[in-house]
């Protein structure tokens, strides 16, 4: 199981665990809805690497990023991806990208998932390795919400 770190002292360990020469992988996002999508990309971004640190957007962030979101709050998006075997450290960061986290972590890993090209990935210019990872096919959160709102439209019919 993981924990959830402040950013020193997250900062702290990452730099204890590479001085034991573990390779660190660092990704990041809202992860507003947990789905299998969500889990098959955290499975895999573990694999490129000996512990994987999850940078989760505060709700603030969330909600510059996607209007009326999250629909989860921060502690228990936190407290989901801390719970997952392959997820060691989460940390919460207010910023609408986690440039800052990255340049103080120096992962060795940076991954995001498959919207992304990795000349674009946030960091890219830090990590010795950036991936961008597929999707898994018709999950989405945004998918996830739309259909939730289309079955409570019908509802109301």
């Amino acid at each position: 199981m993981g924990e959830i770190l402040g950013r020193q002292e997250l900062i702290a360990r990452t730099e204890a665990l590479k001085s034991e020469g573990k390779k660190i992988v660092f990704t990041n996002g809202c992860f507003d809805i947990l789905h299998v999508g969500h889990i098959r990309y955290l499975k895999e971004s573990r694999g490129l690497g000996d512990i994987l640190i999850v940078g989760l957007n505060s709700d603030a962030s969330v909600n510059r990023l996607k209007p009326n979101r999250p629909i989860v709050a921060e502690a228990c998006r936190a407290e989901l991806l801390a719970a997952l075997t392959a997820v060691d450290f989460v940390t919460i960061f207010g910023e609408d990208t986690p440039y800052e986290l990255i340049k103080r972590l120096r992962p060795d890993v940076l991954v995001k998932g498959g919207d992304w090209k990795k000349e674009d990935i946030v960091g890219s210019d830090i990590a010795k390795e950036t991936y961008s990872l597929p999707f898994v096919q018709g999950m989405s959160t945004t998918g996830i919400v739309e259909k939730i709102l289309e079955l409570g439209r019908n509802k109301d019919l």
